[in-house]
């Protein structure tokens, strides 16, 4: 891309160059921005197959296929490869020509891509067989050693992928699970949501933490509104019952419970004074009397 921007003058290849950079960057995130910048390219540069190039993938990406099309077309007569020639037959099948696809995926032309570029033309040949319902076609089409193979390729997973797709369309689904499985397996990268496709078919469900919150706080708040209404009609007996016990401690029993706690405490403290070991634990003693003798156990509270 650098040699064919030489072409041009400097601070017109500065210009263009800026321009094919923001298309890089925006085209995965942002693809009608970087749609935006192609166009300032294209005009910029025209005659240059590195801008027809971008041109044509940022078209290609906001589903523009007849324009993406055309500067596909016009980057191979420029350079006379055929590298684009699988994603020029995606866009026949965008532009809903299915029988165009397949006749590109036949051509002489094939047989000049490299082993990704003939990897992409089955992707692109088997989608082409789904779009005129031909599912058990679109499996047989994916069929091949590259597909069979256990080394992993930046192609592997999405071969995978497709072909389990593919198999589940035909209505083969233990076969399609045990080929997401394998997608996942080969995407490193998380160019698939071969993870998602497999929970799908295990009736697998995902529930947002955060959702089930909100839900909740509602239910929690008409509990509270009903134990509210509880203790407003009297339902809550329990706590009354307390409450009168609690009144009724004030009165005479609570002063014959006084006297009989005071009795034991003096019983203890005579206890203490004819010379017995015992240690008190009460609240009346230093709870912490024992550790001046760390090796002897203090003695257990009869009461406690």
């Amino acid at each position: 891309m650098r040699q064919e921007l030489m072409s041009l003058p400097k601070t017109l290849a500065e210009d263009v160059a800026r321009n094919l950079v923001m298309v890089a960057r925006l085209l995965d995130e942002d693809p009608d921005l970087a749609y935006g910048y192609s166009r300032v390219a294209l005009r910029l540069a025209s005659r240059v197959a590195a801008v027809r190039e971008a041109a044509g993938f940022a078209s290609y990406a906001t589903e523009r296929y007849a324009e993406a099309l055309a500067e596909f077309r016009a980057c191979r007569r420029m350079t006379g490869t055929v590298d684009l020639w699988p994603v020029m037959a995606d866009c026949e099948r965008g532009m809903g020509r299915p029988e165009r696809a397949l006749e590109m995926a036949g051509a002489p032309e094939v047989h000049k891509l490299d082993r990704a570029g003939q990897v992409e033309m089955r992707l692109v040949a088997a989608g082409a067989r789904r779009d005129m319902g031909q599912n058990d076609a679109a499996v047989v089409t994916l069929q091949s050693p590259e597909l069979a193979s256990n080394a992993v390729h930046p192609w592997t997973a999405r071969l995978r992928y497709a072909y389990a797709d593919a198999l589940l369309a035909a209505g083969r689904e233990d076969d399609a699970r045990e080929w997401f499985a394998k997608s996942l397996e080969a995407d490193q990268s998380g160019s698939t949501d071969a993870s998602d496709r497999l929970a799908q078919l295990d009736g697998v469900a995902f529930v947002d933490a955060l959702d089930d919150a909100d839900g909740e706080q509602p239910a929690a708040d008409g509990s509270a509104a009903a134990d509210r209404d509880d203790v407003a009609d009297g339902s809550d007996t329990g706590n009354a019952a307390d409450a009168e016990a609690s009144e009724g401690g004030d009165g005479e029993h609570g002063d014959d419970e006084d006297r009989d706690r005071d009795d034991e405490g003096r019983t203890d403290r005579e206890a203490g004074d004819a010379g017995e070991p015992d240690v008190d634990l009460t609240d009346e003693a230093d709870p912490t009397a024992f550790l001046d003798d760390p090796f002897k156990e203090p003695s257990k509270n009869t009461e406690g």
